[in-house]
């Protein structure tokens, strides 16, 4: 029996799964979507592939985005043949068998082998050298050969369209990069010159300049105002785990030294850094820092990803700065009624110092919802004294025609200290919505600084009746000394909110609202030393009040983003309200006082791709400039009895209209590129001076004396505009052997002020080129020549002015000569020819030095500098006072000096960053992904 139940249960089984066989399957998808990712050799995603799918309904092209990955939607087979190919690979290609009720199929990642391709000669590995997106340029530093243990700053020096300043700053394509990032985070506090400067160049993969417009941005894709310059620099994959250091200690004649040491340790997005650095130098050619300077700034920065949801950024440093110094200065004013002449020189003693602090914890608190907070602290303190004598002679006449002639001589000491402490605090919510591109996303912000300054100016002034110093004035000869105590506490309070809308695959709508509150409670007091030496206190001249300045921004836009188009068009209602309230000084009472502006302006920007290589882009951005605490506030300020300051609580916010442009093409087989930028500021309500000349009469029996004096009043004007142009253009040959460039701008300044009531324009030219070839015949000669040219051109309406013209060419080489393998000498010389100024002289700056390499792995360097060997570097700098005229300085910058030291670079890697045992993979910025 049992046996027979046994097989009534087998027989049973059999034809159950005979049934199951024979149920019917579900129907195919009729579309499916597909998708990968393209990676090289080493692991690398290749972004820029050309992928083709084909089966019997489908013939489907695309390129991996700037991840490697590659998506097709609406495929209709689910069996299909694929290609790859990129340049420089061998092309792939495969067939896959799918299920055809999947509606999404993931392949397995795809790993493209180097075919070592040649095209017209030049070796091209995967993509282009130089690649442009809608925000970013990207750089890959494999094609740019430096040697070992050299820092990023000399990689950058042989990139297109980069310019390296021997101060650490750096300039692209015309314009000033101001922050910098490392993995997409930042780095060293954001400082430029410390990231270039330290880290090595031999980690780096990419180079990134990006035109960011803050992290709402980045996540919402909602841009508004002008963006800023950063430098983002990405690891290798191999070199994003492990320490490097570097240590340099010279010291030299004439009070001579610079010490240096960074260590960085690098774990993925984990990294810790310690920088410091102190220096008594001369950064460039040119006047350098003037007098004696001793600067340090020791700063740790500390990133780690806490956890799969949280990461951390945080940095500290503290910085001092003493300058010792003398100077003079000589030139000319104009004014409506005459030139003034003078000639002037002293002695300076400033010192400063300072912290900053900040800790930014960003948390992924799930795929939709994102949170950032950033408390940050800031505290400076300075002081400054000089001693100065100042000969004017005013040329003056009156309406009338009678001569205001007036010779002045005075000499005095002008002292002042300040303190300043800043808290803020940021945070930033991203709600992501199921519906793609669909978010919304909120901002707040609050600050507060305090800011205290107490200044002593101690003058005499003596009058003269000829152009002589022989035939003093007694009568009007006097001394001023005055004690200016000043209090400022400014709270400010912001929010921004967005949201948008999508209304197809590649367009939707955004909409913005700003709010920002900011009030200011200033206490202003002055007293003077009487001549019985009594200090007197000048309540009549005291200033207490407060101001509060609160604005609304409201925008929407209709944002279409394509692969090839970017584009954003809209209006934005901006509304402008100023209150506040002054004591009276004799009621002691307070008055108060309001206005409002409201207007409305349009939004665009717009950006089209014709590849990977080639962009153009044009942007229109409109803001209100605020009036500066010194120009508000309703305070006379008598320092100077020659030149008052009287500020104007009523003025208006200014406004700035303006537009920017730029094209970017890289050819890559020709390795040529040429970049173009240009801009427009067109300025209603800027705010600006009316200078006028004021006459004091004094009656001493039956001589009658004049002494003059000028009364600067701030106020609001209209036609002010500014139009400039910036362009570079490289040939690289000989797998950039050589390197043909040249770069340079053309700006133009028209701006409105008044005289005496009389309204005046000024305008400016200046024009600024360079144009020379970077050698590298082999691996041991460098050779970098150049010729630049620089003219500022000056020119004023006003009916007695004069123009000016200031030119300067510069014929210049520097480089570097390696010999018997550890060796190595380098140089920099700079013959400039100067006119455009009386006396002016054409220096020669000759600069050169030695090093020699120890160790295995040459990292151990003995190095011997010499600088300003001729002595020379006593250029004159001028500049253009509103108005017209020439304003010339000379600094006795102590340039000729030597420095003899050793550098150490050390570094120890540990292979690919991992996660759970496989290979983390990356975000485009370089920062690792933690799944």
């Amino acid at each position: 029996m049992k046996k027979l139940l046994v097989l009534i249960a087998f027989i049973l089984s059999i034809y159950g799964k005979l049934l199951a066989q024979n149920k019917p399957l579900p129907p195919p998808l009729p579309t499916r979507e597909v998708s990968g990712i393209v990676k090289d050799e080493k692991g690398e995603t290749i972004p820029g592939a050309l992928v083709t799918l084909k089966s019997e309904k489908d013939t489907i092209k695309t390129a991996t985005n700037e991840d490697g990955i590659f998506v097709f939607k609406d495929v209709k087979r689910a069996t299909f043949n694929l290609t790859i190919s990129s340049i420089g690979s061998t092309t792939f290609v495969k067939k896959y068998l799918n299920s055809d009720v999947a509606k999404k199929i993931v392949l397995d990642p795809v790993t493209l082998k180097d075919a070592n391709n040649k095209i017209n000669e030049v070796t091209i590995n995967g993509t282009p050298s130089v690649t442009y997106k809608t925000d970013t340029v990207e750089y890959r530093a494999a094609d740019y050969k430096v040697r070992a243990n050299s820092t990023v700053d000399e990689l950058l020096k042989k990139m297109e369209g980069m310019e390296v300043g021997t101060d650490g700053s750096l300039i692209h394509q015309g314009e000033n990069v101001v922050r910098a990032k490392l993995n997409g985070k930042e780095f060293a506090g954001g400082s430029v010159a410390q990231a270039i400067k330290n880290l090595p160049a031999d980690i780096v993969e990419k180079i990134q300049i990006v035109d960011d417009y803050g992290d709402q941005a980045a996540r919402t894709g909602i841009k508004t105002g002008l963006p800023e310059k950063i430098l983002n620099i990405t690891t290798k994959p191999d070199r994003s785990v492990g320490l490097t250091g570097r240590t340099t200690d010279q010291a030299g004649n004439n009070g001579r030294y610079d010490a240096q040491v960074s260590v960085q340790r690098i774990d993925a997005n984990q990294v810790i850094s310690l920088i410091g650095n102190l220096k008594s130098t001369v950064d460039g050619i040119g006047g350098g820092n003037p007098g004696t300077t001793q600067s340090g700034s020791p700063s740790f920065s500390y990133r780690d990803q806490w956890s799969k949801k949280i990461q951390v950024n945080t940095s500290y440093s503290y910085w001092f700065n003493n300058n010792n110094s003398t100077n003079r200065q000589y030139g000319n004013y104009i004014t409506s009624q005459g030139p003034q002449y003078f000639d002037q020189s002293g002695s300076n003693e400033n010192r400063s110092n300072g912290h900053n602090a900040h800790f930014q914890m960003d948390i992924q608190a799930d795929s939709l919802n994102f949170i950032q907070l950033n408390p940050s602290f800031s505290t400076s303190n300075s002081s400054n004294s000089n001693n100065y004598r100042h000969n004017e002679t005013d040329d003056y006449t009156d309406t009338t025609g009678a001569s205001r002639f007036q010779h002045i001589l005075s000499n005095g000491v002008n002292s002042n200290s300040n303190n300043n402490n800043n808290y803020a605090i940021n945070g930033l919510y991203v709600h992501l919505f199921k519906k793609p591109k669909r978010n919304i996303s909120v901002t707040f912000n609050a600050s507060r600084s305090e800011s205290m300054s107490d200044g002593r100016s101690n003058k005499s002034y003596r009058y003269f009746k000829d152009s002589t110093l022989l035939v003093p004035d007694t009568a009007l000869d006097s001394t001023i000394n005055v004690l200016v105590t000043r209090r400022n506490k400014r709270t400010s309070y912001s929010t921004t909110a967005t949201y948008t809308e999508p209304l197809g695959e590649f367009s939707l709508l955004e909409f913005r609202g700003d709010f920002s509150r900011s009030t200011n409670d200033a206490h202003s007091t002055q007293a003077e030393v009487n001549s019985n030496g009594v200090l007197v206190d000048r309540p009549d001249l005291s200033n207490i009040y407060n101001f509060a300045i609160t604005q609304s921004r409201y925008t929407a836009n209709y944002r279409f983003d394509g692969k090839k188009v970017n584009m954003s068009i809209g209006a934005t209602a901006i509304n402008y309200k100023l209150d506040g309230a002054k004591v009276d000084n004799n009621t002691f009472q307070k008055a108060t006082s309001s206005r409002t502006n409201f207007k409305v302006i349009p939004a665009f920007r717009f950006s089209y791709a014709w590849s990977r290589t080639q962009r153009i882009q044009l942007n229109y951005n409109g803001a209100n400039i605020d009036p500066d605490f010194s120009q508000i506030q309703p305070f006379t300020d008598r320092t100077s009895p020659l030149n008052i300051i009287v500020g104007n609580p009523n003025l208006n916010p200014g406004f700035n209209h303006a537009i920017n442009g730029s094209y970017n093409n890289y050819i890559a087989n020709s390795r040529f590129n040429i970049s173009l930028n240009g801009y427009a500021n067109f300025y209603t309500n800027k705010i600006t001076t009316n200078t006028l000349t004021r006459t004091t009469i004094t009656v001493n029996g039956a001589d009658t004396s004049r002494k003059n004096y000028r009364e600067v009043h701030y106020i609001n004007l209209n036609g002010s505009k500014s139009f400039g142009t910036g362009y570079g253009i490289s040939k690289q040959l000989d797998d950039r052997r050589y390197n043909l460039s040249l770069n340079g701008s053309i700006n133009y300044d028209y701006s409105t002020a008044m005289d005496n009531g009389v309204l005046y324009h000024t305008t400016t030219w200046r024009f600024d080129d360079r144009v020379g070839p970077r050698i590298n015949p082999n691996d041991n000669i460098e050779v970098n020549p150049y010729v630049g040219y620089t003219l500022t051109r000056g020119f004023s309406s006003l009916p007695k002015s004069r123009s000016s013209l200031y030119q300067t060419t510069r014929l210049a080489i520097d480089g570097k000569m390696y010999f018997l393998k550890t060796h190595q000498i380098h140089y920099s010389a700079s013959k400039n020819f100067v006119s455009g100024i009386q006396n002016s002289t054409n220096p020669f700056v000759v600069n050169v030095g030695y090093q020699k390499e120890f160790l295995e792995k040459r990292n151990l360097v003995l190095t011997f500098d010499v600088f300003d060997i001729l002595h020379q570097n006593n250029f004159i700098q001028q500049t253009i006072p509103p108005g017209g005229g020439q304003i010339n300085t000379i600094s006795n910058t102590n340039s000729r000096y030597f420095l003899v030291g050793l550098r150490l670079n050390l570094q120890k890697w540990g292979g690919r960053p991992q996660h759970n045992g496989k290979n983390m993979q990356r975000r485009g910025d370089g920062s690792f992904i933690y799944n």
